[in-house]
């Protein structure tokens, strides 16, 4: 199996920044897109930004110029660094990756999700 564990979320005030990590282990013999999706209250889960094993890199527009995605591909890893934070930010991260076991099949994992508050 897969796990994808998330960490860096918090509190923290309008304009700051937070950076998030998420760590993919497990039968993982290649991993192909990584990304951050978030859902706020009583909104559903929307894309943050992508990017492929290539480094092909896509964001949602309410976060371009704020939000960088990056990884690490021999760490099994993806970040994502989120500056001048707004409010509206606020939601609960989660990571997720396209994922080829060992089994040669390829399945989308996600992670338990971080909570991030924006609030002064």
């Amino acid at each position: 199996q897969v796990q994808l564990v998330e960490s860096g979320g918090g509190l923290v005030q309008p304009g700051g920044s937070l950076r998030l990590s998420c760590t993919a282990s497990g039968s993982i013999l290649s991993i192909n897109a990584m990304g951050w999706y978030r859902q706020a209250p009583g909104k559903e889960r929307e894309l943050v930004a992508r990017i492929t094993r290539g480094g092909s890199i896509n964001y949602a527009d309410s976060v371009k110029g704020r939000i960088t995605i990056s990884r690490d591909n021999a760490k099994n890893m993806v970040y994502l660094q989120m500056n001048s934070l707004k409010p509206e930010d606020t939601a609960v991260y989660y990571c997720n990756a396209d994922v080829r076991t060992m089994t040669g099949y390829s399945s989308r994992y996600w992670g338990q999700g971080t909570q991030v508050t924006v609030s002064s």
